[in-house]
């Protein structure tokens, strides 16, 4: 037995059952119905379409799936970008920035991501100059060129984020909560009650009280007595960029 087929064995014996692990194909396709819904994605409809079956899934996972993709490019371009922006880009609960669930705004964060930077560069994956390495989309994208076993142990890695987030987008009623929890199947887990319930009784960060509020608790942090260099917010001006 190689050293190759050895790992994909005790990978097998660890994962959790149930776990079913999407294939390259789809994790890219999963990165892109993920992302901010740019005019490109229309162009690509029937590839799209096309890619939406993985053996390695579910019948009821394949369905779902091409539902979303169907669902997702009959909308005109705008809708489909302002339903984006409402779910993944008002408030923190539901941010497709990993390293916001896992850090914060601690300083870890900057170190985690520089130390992430460098994984995707020893891998000979290079971001674009403004592109955040953390970005699920992307995350997912890098994982569709590594190994099956290697991209397993990523998933598993932040399934209790893509589980937390499946759980949110479902409260919500968001079709995004079929294709996260694709992401949540991948590493065993489930959409169970417990989440539901802790997404039920967390408080909305996205309606306009909790928006304010937070735009108040930054004019604190960045007011007069603020360094001169830290006077302005945090801004991302387009998706899954700094």
């Amino acid at each position: 037995m190689s050293l190759r087929e050895a790992t994909q064995a005790v990978t097998a014996r660890l994962r959790p059952p149930g776990a079913a692990i999407p294939s390259p194909h789809t994790l890219k396709l999963l990165s892109a119905l993920l992302d901010y819904p740019r005019e490109a994605l229309w162009e690509h409809h029937a590839e799209l379409l096309a890619a939406c079956h993985d053996q390695a899934l579910p019948t009821a996972a394949n369905q779902r799936l091409r539902a979303f993709t169907e669902e997702l490019l009959a909308l005109e371009p705008m809708a489909a970008q302002e339903r984006w922006l409402e779910l993944f880009d008002r408030g923190r609960a539901m941010s497709l920035l990993l390293f916001e669930h896992i850090h914060g705004e601690s300083r870890d964060r900057g170190q985690a991501m520089v130390d992430l930077v460098e994984t995707y560069r020893r891998h000979g994956f290079e971001l674009a100059s403004r592109e955040l390495p953390d970005y699920l989309p992307l995350v997912l994208e890098f994982l569709s060129s590594r190994p099956h076993a290697e991209a397993a142990d990523w998933l598993g890695h932040v399934g209790h984020i893509t589980s937390l987030l499946a759980a949110r987008a479902a409260e919500r009623h968001s079709p995004y909560a079929d294709v996260l929890d694709l992401l949540v199947g991948a590493h065993g887990g489930s959409g169970d009650a417990a989440l539901r319930e802790k997404a039920r009784a967390e408080g909305r960060d996205d309606t306009a009280e909790a928006m304010d509020k937070v735009w108040e608790e930054e004019a604190v942090r960045f007011g007069t007595q603020a360094p001169q260099d830290d006077c302005t917010p945090t801004h991302r001006p387009h998706p899954g960029r700094a």
